[in-house]
C-alpha cells in the first residue's frame, strides 16, 4: 500500500516494468516457461488468476502476485495482493492506437474516476505525475570530431595527422545516436494545471525537473578496433609467403638463364663481391627485380613510394652514407625506459616500444589496413628477410635493437633478430680482428666483444702483432666448426711444450709456455705453485640462446635418461664453456694447478683455513672443497684435457655464421600467419598504451579499471607459447569497448562545448554532467531547463527543430537569426519555446488517490493508474484496491 502512494520511485531509470507501471518494490511473477506456452485464451487466464485468489487467501501471502498472459511481446501481466481485509487488483489495457480522448491529462482522469466509481460525490483531490520524454536523433554531422584518416596522405609519412608507428584512434561514426530529455511533474494536483486535446500548461521549459540519458550507437566503427580485428584475422589465414606473392621471391638471380656449361668457370674464377652502399633504394633493389621479372612492375603489391618511407622508418641509419655504430635507434616514442609503460613488454611477451619489433608489428598493421591488405603484409615481410640478409652478409648491425644477448622476455622473433645481431657483431669483430693485423696502431673497435679488448690488453698482444701472427689467429675461427687449424708455428710450439709436459706431468715444464691471451691481473692472487701474478684469461663468451634452442637442449638433455652413462654425457655436454675457460687460464697462467682455476673461477670451492705449523706462526692453508675431491670429477677430468689454448686459438663455442643461417632460414620460411602470431602480443601492447595516452587525456575512472583488467589479462594470456584465438578475441573486445567509451566521452564533450566554457566553475560543472552521463543510466540536470547544461540541451533541440523546419518549408522559413532575435508578447513568447521541442516520443501519467472503495463506509484506500503513450504504443496499468471487510 505504501510502494503505491510512495512518490520516490515514479520513473527509475532502470527497472522491471512492473516497477515502473506500478510502484512495487516486491513482487512475485508466474510465467509460461516456453513461448509456445502462452496464456492466451480468457478462460485459462481466469482460471490461473482464481487459483492464485485461493493459494494467497489459503497461505496469507501479502506479497503481490502476477501472471503473465498473452503473447510474451506485449508484455500484459493481471495480478492481485491480498492483506487483512484488503485485496488490491492489478489490471492492465494495451492498444496498438490510442483513441483520441485518451492522448491528455483531462481524458485519462476521466477514466480513473469511473475505474474507482467512488460512491461519494466530492471526491478527494487526484494526485498527478507528469514525464515527457523528448528524443533528439539529429546531432548534426559538425559536432562530431573523428576525421576519418586519409590515406593517400601516408606516403608523405602521414595519415591524417597519423605518423607511421602511430595506431589510429577513434570511432568513424558517432558513438552516441540519441539523446533523451526526460521532463518532469513530480507533485501536481488535479485543477491546477490545464491539458486537454485544445490547449497544454505542460511546457518543457518550465519543468521543475529535467534528466538526461543517452543512446550509445550498437557496436561503433572504430579505427584501432577494426586495425587489430583485421591484423588478428592474419592468424587464420594458411598461405605461405611465395604463395601469396606467386613464384618464389628468393631464389637466385638469373637462375633461368644460368647455363650448365658455366659452372665450372663459376667455381674457378674469382668473383668480386659487390658491397652497396647502404641506401633504401639499394635494399629494396633485389626484391624489386624479382618480383617484376615474374608479374609486371606495376602489379606489386606496394607501391614504391610507400615501400621506401616504411624501410626508412624501420631501418633509418639507411638515409646516411654510414650506417649507425649504435645498435640501439632513437627512442621515438617518448617514454623513458624505466617506466611502468615501458615496461609493459615484460608483462605481454611482447617487445620494447622503441625497438624495430615492435615498429614492424605497426607498419605490418598499417598495410594491412590501408594498403594492399595480406598481400602487402607478405611483400613487405620478404622486402625485410632481404634486408636482414644483406645486412649480414656486409656487417652492417640492425638497428633498433639492445646489444647483447636474446631477451628472453621478448617475443620469440625479437629474441631471432636479437641473435641474428649477435653473430653480426661477432663477425664484424672477426673481420676488424683481421685489419688490425695488417696495420700497427691497434685501436678498440666495438667494447662489446671481450674477446678483443682482452687481445688488447694483453702485454702478448703487441708482441703477436708484431710478428703478425695475429692476423693467422683470427683466420683460425673457421667458418666450420669440424676443421681445426693452428697456425704452424703455434702448432710447433705446442709440441714442443704442451703436449710432452703433459705426458711428464710436471707443470714446472708447463710453465715454460709463453703467456698468451692475458686480460689483467686479478688482485693480488698469485699462482700457488710458482708465486707469479694470477692473470684473469680472455675467454670466450658463452653461446647466446633463443628460448626455441634452449628448450631445444633441455629436450636432447631430458631424453639422455638417468642412467650412468647418460649423466656423464650430460655434463660433457655442459662443460663445452668450462673447458674453454680452463684452456685460456692454461694459456694465460703457464704452471698454473687446478686450484688456481677454481680460486678464480668458483672462490667458494676453495676453503682457507687459519693453521699453526711447525715454527708456531699462523698460516693460511688453503684445499679445494669436499665436491671438487670426488672421484672422477667433471672439473678434475676436463682440467687433465684441457690444453692451454688461449680463446682466440680454441674452437669456437658460437658459431655464428651457423646461428645467423638458421636465423635466416626461421624468417624466410615464416608465413604471414605465423608472424602475425609472433608480433600480435606487439600490437596489443601497442594498442593498450595507445588506449592509456588517450584515456589521460579525458580521465575517465571506469576506463582506468577496465585497462588495468585488460593488462592482467593479457599477461596471463600471452605468455603461453599458442594462446588460444578466443582468448584473444576477448582482449581485442575489452580494447574495442574502452575506444568506445572514450570515443563516447569526446563525442559528449564536443556536443556540449565543454572546452570552450570560459568559467572555470561552468567547465568543471559540465564535465562532471558529461561524465556522469557515460556511467549512470540517467543524469538529473542541475537547475532543469535554466540551468547551463540546460541551457545547451535546450539550444540542441532548437537547432535541430530549425533544421526540420528549415527541410520541411525552406522558403517560408525566416533565417533563424531573425528568429530568436524576435520578441513580442509573452504568450507569443511561450508558444515559441513550445516550438523549439518536437512532440513528445513518450508521456507517462501516474495518478494516484486515497478512496473508500467499494462502500461509502469502507476503508480509505490507495488507488493508483499508470498510463504510457508513445508513437505505436499504449498502455494503462491500474492497481485499484478494495475492502473485503465492509463493502
Amino acid at each position: 500500500m505504501k510502494d503505491l502512494l510512495c512518490m520516490n520511485n515514479d520513473f527509475p531509470p532502470r527497472a522491471h516494468c512492473l516497477v515502473r507501471w506500478y510502484g512495487l518494490r516486491e513482487f512475485v511473477v508466474i510465467a509460461p516457461a516456453a513461448h509456445s506456452d502462452a496464456v492466451l485464451s480468457e478462460s485459462k487466464c481466469n482460471l490461473l488468476l482464481s487459483s492464485v485468489s485461493i493459494a494467497l487467501g489459503n497461505t496469507g501471502c501479502q506479497v503481490p502476485l502476477f501472471v503473465q498472459i498473452l503473447h510474451k511481446w506485449r508484455r500484459m501481466y493481471v495480478g492481485e495482493c491480498q492483506g487483512p481485509g484488503v485485496r488490491t487488483d492489478f489490471e492492465m489495457v494495451h492498444l496498438r492506437k490510442v483513441p483520441n480522448q485518451y492522448t491528455h491529462l483531462s481524458g485519462l482522469l476521466d477514466i480513473f474516476k469511473s475505474k474507482i466509481g467512488c460512491p461519494l460525490t466530492p471526491l478527494p483531490p487526484v494526485s498527478i505525475a507528469i514525464r515527457f520524454t523528448y528524443v533528439l536523433q539529429d546531432w548534426q554531422q559538425y559536432f562530431w570530431p573523428q576525421q576519418p584518416p586519409d590515406i593517400d596522405a601516408l606516403v608523405g609519412g602521414e595519415v591524417g595527422g597519423l605518423e607511421f608507428g602511430k595506431l589510429p584512434f577513434g570511432a568513424c561514426e558517432d558513438p552516441i545516436s540519441e539523446l533523451h530529455l526526460a521532463t518532469t511533474w513530480p507533485h501536481l494536483t488535479e485543477g491546477i494545471i490545464v491539458d486537454n486535446d485544445v490547449y497544454s500548461d505542460l511546457d518543457p521549459i518550465q519543468a521543475p525537473h529535467w534528466s538526461v540519458r543517452v543512446r550509445k550507437a550498437d557496436n561503433p566503427q572504430c579505427l584501432l578496433g577494426d586495425f587489430v580485428t583485421e591484423f588478428f584475422k592474419i592468424c587464420r589465414r594458411k598461405e605461405s609467403t611465395d604463395e601469396i606473392l606467386g613464384r618464389s621471391t628468393f631464389e637466385e638471380e638469373g637462375r633461368e638463364m644460368a647455363d650448365i656449361t658455366h659452372a665450372l668457370s663459376k667455381l674457378t674464377e674469382p668473383t668480386p663481391v659487390p658491397i652497396h652502399k647502404l641506401s633504401v633504394s639499394n635494399m629494396v633493389h633485389t626484391a624489386k627485380k624479382k618480383i617484376r621479372k615474374h608479374r609486371g612492375a606495376e602489379e606489386s603489391p606496394l607501391n614504391n613510394d610507400v615501400l621506401n618511407t616504411i624501410l626508412l622508418f624501420l631501418f633509418p641509419d639507411a638515409a646516411s652514407e654510414k650506417p649507425l655504430e649504435g645498435t640501439t635507434s632513437a627512442d621515438n616514442s617518448n617514454l623513458p625506459s624505466d617506466s611502468e609503460d615501458y615496461n609493459l613488454y615484460n608483462q605481454f611477451k611482447s617487445a620494447p616500444s622503441d625497438s624495430l619489433t615492435y615498429k614492424l608489428a605497426l607498419c605490418l598493421c598499417m598495410i594491412n589496413f590501408y594498403h594492399g591488405g595480406l598481400k602487402g603484409v607478405a611483400h613487405l615481410w620478404q622486402e625485410f628477410v632481404l634486408e636482414m640478409r644483406f645486412r649480414w652478409e656486409n656487417n652492417f648491425l640492425i638497428p633498433g635493437l639492445a646489444s647483447g644477448a636474446p631477451d628472453l622476455r621478448c617475443c620469440l622473433l625479437h629474441q631471432k633478430l636479437q641473435m641474428l645481431n649477435c653473430c653480426i657483431e661477432r663477425k664484424k669483430a672477426r673481420d676488424e680482428g683481421k685489419k688490425i693485423s695488417t696495420s700497427d696502431t691497434i685501436t678498440s673497435t666495438r667494447p662489446g666483444d671481450a674477446g678483443k679488448i682482452g687481445d688488447q690488453l694483453g702485454p702478448d698482444h703487441l708482441k703477436d702483432a708484431e710478428k703478425g701472427e695475429l692476423g693467422k689467429s683470427w683466420d683460425s675461427w673457421s667458418d666450420s666448426e669440424e676443421e681445426f687449424f693452428e697456425c704452424l708455428s703455434d702448432t710447433e710450439e705446442l709440441k714442443g711444450n704442451g703436449q710432452e709436459s703433459s705426458k711428464k706431468g710436471g707443470p714446472k715444464d708447463m710453465a715454460n709456455l709463453k703467456p698468451e691471451g692475458r686480460l689483467y691481473q686479478h688482485g693480488k692472487l698469485t699462482l700457488l705453485h710458482n708465486g707469479e701474478p694470477l692473470y684473469i684469461p680472455v675467454t670466450q663468451e658463452p653461446a647466446p640462446m633463443t628460448e626455441d634452442l634452449l628448450e631445444e637442449q633441455s629436450e636432447v638433455l631430458a631424453k639422455l635418461g638417468t642412467s650412468a652413462e647418460g649423466a656423464h654425457l650430460r655434463a660433457r655436454m655442459q662443460s663445452a664453456c668450462l673447458l674453454s675457460d680452463m684452456e685460456s687460464f692454461k694459456a694465460a697462467n703457464p704452471g698454473c694447478l687446478l686450484e688456481d682455476f677454481v680460486r678464480w673461477y668458483s672462490p667458494r670451492d676453495y676453503i682457507e683455513e687459519e693453521v699453526t705449523d711447525d715454527k708456531g706462526n699462523v698460516v693460511l692453508k688453503g684445499e679445494l672443497s669436499a665436491r671438487m675431491k670426488i672421484p672422477s670429477n667433471m672439473w678434475v677430468e676436463a682440467w687433465e684435457t684441457a690444453k692451454p689454448i688461449p680463446a682466440r686459438r680454441q674452437r669456437r663455442l658460437f658459431d655464428d655464421t651457423r646461428e645467423a643461417e638458421k636465423v635466416l632460414h626461421y624468417l624466410a620460411i615464416q608465413k604471414p600467419a605465423d608472424l602475425a602470431r609472433h608480433l600480435l602480443p606487439c600490437v596489443i601492447h601497442a594498442a593498450v598504451l595507445k588506449v592509456k595516452e588517450e584515456e589521460s587525456l579525458e580521465n575517465i575512472s571506469s576506463v582506468k579499471k577496465i585497462i588495468r583488467q585488460i593488462i592482467s589479462h593479457s599477461s596471463k594470456v600471452l605468455h603461453f607459447p599458442n594462446p588460444e584465438d578466443k582468448k584473444l578475441e576477448e582482449i581485442i573486445h575489452q580494447i574495442i569497448s574502452v575506444e568506445a567509451i572514450i570515443a563516447r566521452a569526446r563525442s559528449l564533450k564536443a556536443k556540449f562545448g565543454t572546452e570552450k566554457c570560459e568559467q572555470e566553475e561552468e567547465r568543471e560543472d559540465l564535465e562532471r554532467f558529461v561524465s556522469c552521463l557515460l556511467e549512470q543510466p540517467e543524469v538529473l540536470v542541475t537547475g532543469a531547463g535554466r540551468g547551463h547544461a540546460g541551457k545547451i540541451i535546450h539550444k540542441l533541440f532548437v537547432n535541430a527543430q530549425r533544421l526540420t523546419e528549415s527541410s520541411d518549408e525552406a522558403a517560408a522559413m525566416a533565417p533563424p537569426e531573425e528568429e530568436l532575435k524576435r520578441t513580442g508578447c509573452p504568450e507569443e513568447r511561450r508558444q515559441n519555446s513550445l516550438s523549439d521541442f518536437p512532440l513528445p516520443a513518450g508521456r507517462e501519467l501516474i495518478l494516484r488517490t486515497t478512496v473508500s472503495r467499494p462502500a461509502p463506509y469502507s476503508k480509505a484506500l490507495p488507488q493508483r493508474m499508470y498510463s504510457v503513450l508513445t508513437k505505436e504504443d499504449f498502455r494503462l496499468a491500474g492497481a485499484f484496491s478494495s475492502d473485503t471487510s465492509f463493502f
